[in-house]
């Protein structure tokens, strides 16, 4: 086809790969109002398998974007793990059973489960009300990067040149057949293409791990079984093999069962052959680590797969800060966990608000950098991890007979240390510019660089209790928190009055107007004022844009909630403190009330255009 009849456009962002990664970076770049597109290069979406666990960190985060009442509803909720290991008569025999997660401060203190195609779906349904939907079947045939330094740092230039091919229907022509072509040019380019993501491969970005000798095999199945904990997460050692149950929505069940020899399935070139093994006899050997419980072949299967595990991270997240990856095009690791699709979609979490700031103007090239600083380091700790996690579950397990193997207390050492990494509750940033920690003792509790804790706060205008999650939407703005003391008290107030004055003229210096104000900050203050004698509006105006966005931390009316906020914050009760919170939920900085704005001012000016 002639360059000169081949259409161009033009967008801010342009998404590839149209998996949990790809949709919640595009879903959220929809929400903030940036001019985003998405293409995939499947014809649909997952019908079945794949990816499956929903960590509670993530529910968090899908409740920050308004999703995750619909996970809830259509998923399986796993709140414990059991533990089988060799029994001394033969089989297996339960071992222990324990809170399937154990971060003491998870809002949401279970895991989730349901298929990637219906986790797929919310996503799908999410970006449709703001009008984007994903182009397929699409893929990708070039991509280059200006070498021009004015157009990489130009806000408004699109250095990023794309060449898409849309694929012909099925039915008329071979699958992979191209047809007609498009040139993109964008702002930003996401590569979500997953494990061998062709953005990757095409900017000579490398993958740095290994390949362990550790081959697993994964069936979907509706079971009938007589064993006991079917409908829990359990992790099973057996004689014959390890094995791990992960019960699904509706009556369904996943079985992660391992395989021992590997060169029996692996051809020459280093890929599985999927003809020697079939989910028929995945079953078979699951029945072996079963014993001496049963479990039916069913009659049909919903889904199966082998895998090698690999465990490798990318040498660089991105490329100029034009062109960046995310999920499982720039880390890989075993599921055993649970965090490949958890992992993925907080890459997206964390990339999409800075992008946004940048196209709004306000975010500088800085704040594009922590994305990678960011996500990288918990990449690396991801893998650390995962090494010795999927050792010792693909370990043998220590018997009477083999007392060098892997016992039940090492194993469950590992999984309770690690539960505020897996299930992401614990993830914690660095210092860097949007993480300060100078004043981390104002607020003792709310650690900088990890995510706001939940805790119940009351509406100071109608003592109804809220959730402080729920008051901070993941919308691209920055919350900041004024906790103003016991705002009753005319000293205090008057305190909280000279703060607020200070705060205002910041925010109007940053943001250059009052429309501007509201688009990348809301204020929320919280008094220590007891609902008896707080009067909400004797707070000044400008620390709440609306009468429910004023709250108190006191117990509400039938003395079961809230009440404990300031100490389980950390907060002294009478001095107060400002603390600001990133877009994405994460504590950013942490400021006295007499600070005058000046640390959030150097704060801002750190990655933004705000100059002092």
């Amino acid at each position: 086809m002639p360059t000169s009849t081949i259409k161009e456009s033009q967008v801010d962002v342009l998404v590839i790969g149209a998996g949990p990664a790809g949709l919640m970076a595009a879903n959220a770049l929809a929400k903030y109002g940036v001019n985003v597109r998405i293409v995939d290069k499947r014809p649909d979406k997952v019908a079945a398998g794949q990816a499956d666990g929903i960590q509670p960190r993530t529910i968090e985060v899908l409740q920050s974007y308004g999703l995750a009442d619909r996970l809830l509803k259509e998923g399986n909720q796993m709140h414990v793990a059991a533990f089988y290991n060799p029994s001394p008569s033969g089989g297996i025999e339960l071992t222990d059973r324990v809170p399937d997660v154990t971060a003491p401060s998870a809002r949401y203190p279970f895991e989730v489960t349901l298929h990637q195609g219906a986790i797929e779906s919310i996503f799908l349904d999410s970006m449709r009300l703001s009008g984007v939907e994903v182009s397929r079947p699409v893929v990708p045939t070039s991509i280059s990067i200006s070498k021009e330094e004015s157009a990489l740092t130009d806000p408004l230039s699109h250095p990023v040149r794309v060449v898409l091919s849309y694929l012909k229907p099925i039915n008329q022509a071979e699958e992979g057949e191209e047809g007609e072509a498009e040139i993109v040019h964008a702002k930003f380019v996401i590569g979500a293409d997953g494990a061998h993501s062709w953005v990757r491969k095409s900017l000579d970005i490398v993958m740095e791990g290994e390949q362990t000798d550790y081959i697993w095999g994964v069936v979907d199945l509706t079971p009938d079984t007589d064993f006991p904990d079917i409908r829990n997460r359990c992790a099973i050692h057996s004689s014959q093999g390890s094995c791990m149950i992960i019960p699904r929505e509706g009556d369904k069940v996943r079985l992660y069962i391992q395989l021992d020899d590997k060169s029996a399935h692996v051809m020459s070139n280093g890929r599985i052959d999927k003809n020697k093994l079939q989910p028929s006899i995945l079953l078979e050997t699951a029945r072996r680590c079963l014993y001496p419980y049963k479990i039916a072949t069913p009659e049909s299967f919903d889904w199966w797969t082998i895998y090698i595990i690999g465990q490798r991270v990318a040498s660089r997240f991105s490329v100029n800060e034009r062109v960046f990856i995310v999920g499982d095009a720039c880390h890989t690791h075993s599921p055993k966990a649970g965090q490949g699709m958890n992992a993925s979609m907080n890459d997206s979490h964390n990339l999409a608000w800075k992008l946004a700031l940048y196209l709004k103007g306000f975010g500088s090239m800085s704040l594009l950098k922590t994305y990678e600083f960011e996500r990288r380091k918990y990449a690396q700790d991801l893998i650390n991890f995962d090494k010795q996690f999927a050792k010792l579950f693909s370990g043998k397990p220590r018997t009477e007979a083999f007392q060098d193997g892997v016992s039940h207390e090492e194993f469950l050492q590992i999984f309770q240390t690690f539960g505020g990494f897996t299930s992401g509750i614990g993830i914690h940033y660095a210092d860097s510019a949007i993480t300060n920690s100078k004043h981390q003792s104002k607020a003792a509790k709310l650690i900088v660089g990890q995510r706001i804790l939940p805790q119940i706060f009351l509406r100071a205008a109608d003592s109804r209790p809220v959730e402080i999650q729920d008051m901070l939407p993941s919308d691209g703005r920055f919350k900041i928190l004024v906790f103003t003391g016991n705002s009753s008290e005319p000293e205090q107030l008057q305190r909280v009055q000279e703060a607020a004055k200070n705060l205002h003229e910041l925010m109007m210096k940053a943001a250059g107007s009052t429309n501007e104000v509201s688009s990348l900050f809301e204020v929320l203050p919280i008094s220590s004022a007891s609902r008896k004698h707080v009067r909400y509006n004797d707070l000044p105006k400008t620390l709440w844009s609306h009468w429910s966005k004023v709250l108190i931390d006191d117990v509400d009316v039938r003395g079961t909630q809230g009440g404990d906020g300031y100490t389980n914050y950390g907060v002294d009760r009478e001095e107060g403190c400002m603390v600001v919170v990133r877009p994405d939920g994460y504590i950013g900085m942490i400021a006295p009330l007499e600070d005058k704005a000046e640390g959030l001012a150097d704060y801002l000016a750190a990655f933004s255009t705000f100059k002092l």
